[in-house]
Formats: structure tokens, sequence, C-alpha cells
């Protein structure tokens, strides 16, 4: 009877001494500085990487805070010192490099002058990077408002504006007219091209390396392989297996999953805008899964699904292919597919001078039995490989971008042959074996067509005029596809989401720019809604759709009554004429 209680006491000394030894061997969790509690003259330490992979410190003063920078959003005002940064002031690489204040994370470096002679940084506050801030607005919506910003802050910035460090964007493998061609459109929307120094080399599994830290340097990858895209940036906090870095935007496109890798500094890089850090991508590390305003976050040893892409490229120099795996993304995949097709192009043939490149190719998706599909030519005296890689990346936007379901990519194979010749046909003549037919009675059409060399082909059509058909006239549009497609509004363009397996049937369908096409239609009462015809509506029907405001999908249209093809070898065809013939009793 008097041992239990001595056992019990026992136990619960031994259970108190273990519970202290864990307590000794943990750590005691980060606290963060409040921004509440910020005042000029305070100082602080900030890390990054200012070489190799090695984690560095520097200093900071706080100058102060300015309130509402953003919509409910404040910056810390800092003076940076310390290492390299007299030289380079603050530089693009150093987005989300944490700033402790007595040993506390306060935020990290996100912001800067451009121009300005003192290392004076805008500090992105901890509770903003680690808070929620999706939007809930489509994807579509959000880049189109990250764009606009863009524009408007490049155009006002003369070094007075406190604006987002930029964000390094490394092409391996890339040729350099497609950072000129692109640059453009990826500066404004907060990313600075660079021409990358590891070419072709592809993330491998982390070995045994340093630690990933607060401070460390990472690259966020989206494209991997023969070539591939890096977006560098420094991580601000590790939370287990969650990490978040870069302490302002990516690309603002909310949840997401593009894999990132180690990145080691090569070499710093003064500059009189804003210097930057030359980097090279590394060992893979996790995946980034959310890209929010304040900061982008990812998750460690996360492995992303990548799309596998293949480019071939046959022509003027010998068959050349490139392999790929491209990030999955609905607004991110179009554009990445776009650079990758034109530097394919402009690495093996010509830009400059008359030429033509034929497209074939698909793209699959996930839980859809059809493909989207690619034949067409482009030809032209200037730039084709820009023509050629626009073709593909607009139907695949088109597609992503305005389907119900969440899309996603399974593989993209495409072929493309270039030629030293134009490979054009216009259609420079067309006319009626007659102006007027009864119902019944056939009308033959002649149409003639020029080729690149003044070669004239003549090309012959019958129609038979139907029994039972109206009295009035017969409209014949002779045209290539693009013409005959925009004729019955059928062309790409953001609208009503709509289910993906229709979405790519309607892509499939549009007519090709390898044939000429022989339109019949009648300005009868038709409408079209959506690209689908819709004739002779009842009277109630037709005086609704009559009131239908422009800008809706629903357009007061003709009807189309057949459709007829013609080709002109393999070339692509231009042009177009319309014809009438009077239909009498």
């Amino acid at each position: 009877m008097v041992v239990v209680p001595a056992l019990r006491a026992f136990s619960h000394c031994i259970t108190v001494a273990c519970f202290c030894a864990l307590r000794a061997q943990t750590p005691p969790p980060l606290e963060f500085f409040p921004i509440s509690e910020i005042r000029p003259g305070l100082k602080g330490v900030g890390r990054t990487v200012f070489s190799g992979t090695a984690v560095e410190e520097f200093q900071v003063e706080i100058l102060g805070t300015l309130e509402n920078a953003g919509p409910k959003q404040s910056i810390i005002l800092g003076r940076l010192s310390g290492g390299p940064l007299e030289r380079t002031g603050v530089m693009q690489g150093m987005s989300g490099s944490p700033v402790y204040i007595d040993g506390k994370l306060a935020g990290a470096v996100a912001m800067a002058f451009p121009f300005s002679k003192e290392p004076i940084a805008g500090i992105r506050p901890i509770a903003e990077m680690l808070a929620g801030g999706d939007t809930g607005l489509p994807r579509a919506v959000q880049a189109a408002l990250v764009r606009t910003y863009s524009r408007n802050g490049i155009a006002r910035n003369d070094g007075t504006e406190l604006v987002n460090l930029a964000t390094p964007l490394s092409f391996n493998g890339f040729t350099r007219a497609t950072l000129d061609a692109f640059a453009p459109q990826l500066r404004a929307i907060g990313l600075e091209p660079r021409q990358g120094l590891s070419a072709g080399r592809q993330p491998t599994e982390l070995r045994n390396t340093s630690p990933l830290e607060p401070g460390s340097m990472i690259s966020v990858q989206l494209i991997t392989g023969d070539l591939s895209v890096g977006a560098d940036g420094t991580v601000t906090h590790i939370d287990g297996k969650r990490v978040y870095a870069f302490g302002h935007r990516f690309l603002s496109v909310g949840p997401t999953e593009v894999p990132f890798t180690r990145a080691s500094v090569l070499a710093l890089l003064p500059n009189v805008s804003t210097s930057f850090k030359i980097s090279a991508s590394g060992d893979w590390l996790g995946s980034i899964t959310s890209d929010r305003n304040a900061a982008v976050a990812g998750e460690l040893g996360r492995r992303p699904r990548m799309t596998p892409v293949t480019i071939s490229v046959a022509g003027l120099a010998r068959p050349i292919e490139y392999k790929m795996e491209m990030a999955q993304d609905r607004l991110l995949s179009p554009m990445l597919l776009q650079m990758a097709i034109y530097s394919a192009l402009d690495a093996t043939e010509r830009t400059l001078g008359s030429g033509a490149v034929r497209i074939r190719g698909e793209v699959e998706f996930d839980n859809l039995s059809e493909s989207l599909r690619f034949d067409t030519i482009h030809s032209g005296d200037f730039n084709v490989p820009l023509q050629t890689a626009l073709s593909t990346a607009m139907p695949l936007g088109y597609a992503l971008q305005n389907s119900v379901e969440d899309l996603r990519v399974r593989k993209v194979n495409i072929a493309l042959d270039s030629f030293t010749v134009k490979k054009q046909a216009s259609i420079e003549n067309a006319w009626l074996s007659r102006r007027e037919a009864r119902p019944g009675e056939n009308v033959e059409i002649m149409i003639e067509v020029a080729g690149e060399s003044g070669v004239r082909t003549k090309h012959k059509l019958a129609y038979n005029v139907p029994i039972g058909s109206p009295v009035g006239t017969l409209n014949f549009t002779v045209g290539d596809g693009p013409t005959v497609n925009a004729a019955e509004q059928r062309y790409y363009g953001i609208g009503q989401p709509r289910p993906a397996k229709e979405l790519v049937s309607f892509l499939n369908s549009l007519r090709s720019n390898t044939k000429g096409y022989v339109r019949v239609w009648r300005a009868d009462a038709g409408f079209q809604i959506d690209g689908k015809d819709l004739p002779d509506p009842p009277p109630s029907i037709g005086s609704i759709l009559t009131r239908t405001q422009t800008g809706t999908s629903t357009i007061p249209r003709t009807s189309t009554i057949a459709e007829m093809v013609f080709a002109s070898g393999d070339v692509s065809v231009t042009g177009s004429k319309t014809l009438q013939l009077e239909v009498k009793e």
C-alpha cells in the first residue's frame, strides 16, 4: 500500500525530467517583430547571398513606416549597409531577404527606388507575407490587373517612386532574339529577362548540400530541360516544410504549382538603374504553391507535375529536337510555349527574309479524349517565327482560360518545317457561270489563285441551288480560312466559360489557312449564338435576339447554306471575294 504512491511520485519525476529535456533540445519558436513597434533609428540585421550559396549578414537602419502604402498594407523603410551594398545598392534577387530586429523577424526586403544613390529599401512586414490574400478573381482578370498596374508604374517611374524589385528571369538555352522579342511583355508584369548561364540543366534531387535557410536564394523553375526559365529570389521564412519568399508577387496568379530549386550567385553586377545578381539554378527543393501580392509560398519536398513538351524543327539546318518540361498554369503555359517555339525556330532557322513555316502537332489534356490539333502554314517577309509561335499560344490560351473545368495539359508535341520560299497563294479573282438561277439548277464557281512564283491556277466548283430555295440574293464568299472564320464570328476571345470538351471541339473546327473555302450564305432572319447558326427563329425569339446589346455572345447573323473546299497545294491561302446570285421563281 505504501509502494504505490512512491512509484507514482517516481513516475511523475521521470515524466517531468523527460519533458524538460525535450524542451531544452527543441529551439524556441521564432518571434516576429510587430510593425506597431517599428520606430525610426532602430537597428536590424538582414540576411542574403552575395556569392555562391553562403548566407551573409548586412545591416539595416529603420527610417520609418509608410502607412497604407498599398490597400491596407504598410511598408517599412530602411537604409541598408555592409558587404557590397554601398557599391551596388538594393539588388534584384534580394527580394525576400529577411530583416531581423532584436532577433525577431520584421519582414523582407521587397522594394527599392530605381536610380537611388543610397541603398534604401522597402521592407514588407512579415505579417502580410504570412497572411492570406488571394483575390478570388479569375486568373485572366488578375493578370489583366497586374499588367495594367505594372505598366502604369513603369510609365510614372522616374526614380522617385518606391516599386517592387523586379524579379530576375533567367533564360537558359534561349536565343538573344527571344529575350528581345518578349522583354516588353515580361517587364510589364514585373519580370526582368536575363540571359542564363546554365543552359539545358535539369533540376536534380536534393543532394548532401547545406540546408535551405532564411536568406538562401532560390529559383522558381517555369521550364526545365533543353530550354529552361527560372525566376530568382530569396527565402524569408521557413515554418516546417512551408517556405515563404520574395516579399512581393511573382505573377499574382494565386494557387499554382511550379518547382523551385536552390540557386547560387555567380556575380554581382552594379547598375545605374538597379543592380542585380547573376545566378545559376541547382538542386530541386520543392514546389511553389501560392503566388500572392505580398509573397510566394511553397512546400519543401513536394514534387509538382510538369507538362512534357517536344518541339522538333526541320528545314534549312539539320533537324533538331528540343525536350523539356513546362509548368502547368492557365496563364503561364501558353506564354511559355510561345517563347519556346520562337526560340527553337530562331536558333535553327532564319527570321529575316521571305520564308514559311508549317506547324503540325497536338496538345493532349487529362480526362479529355480529343486533343487540340495544329496544322497551319505561316509565310511572309519578316519574323515568320513570331507568327508561328503566336498561332500555337492563342488557341491553347483560349482553351485553358475559358474552360469551366480545371483543364490540365498532359503532353505537347509540335513539329515545325521551315522553307526558304513564302509558300503563299492569293485568291486573285472569282466569278460565277451565271448571274441568275432557279431552284434545282447548277451554278459553277470559277476561282483563280496566284502563287508566289506568279503561276496561276484555276479551280472550278459546282453548286446546285436547293429545291425550295426562296427568291432573293444568294451570296458566295470565296476566302481563306481565317476570313471565313471571322465572317461567322468564330475567333479567339475571352468569353463565357464553356465545358472543356466543347471548347476543344470548337477550336479544332476552325478552318485552316492551308485551304480555300466557298461559303454560301443568305441575308435572311438568322442569328449566331456562340459561333453556332440559328436560322429563321420564331418572331418572338428573333425580336429578343435583335434587342440584345452589342458585346454579348448573341449576334444578328446571316445563315450559312453550304460550304465547299478547294486546295492549292502545300501553301497558305489568302484573300477574299464575294459574289452574288439572284434566285428566281
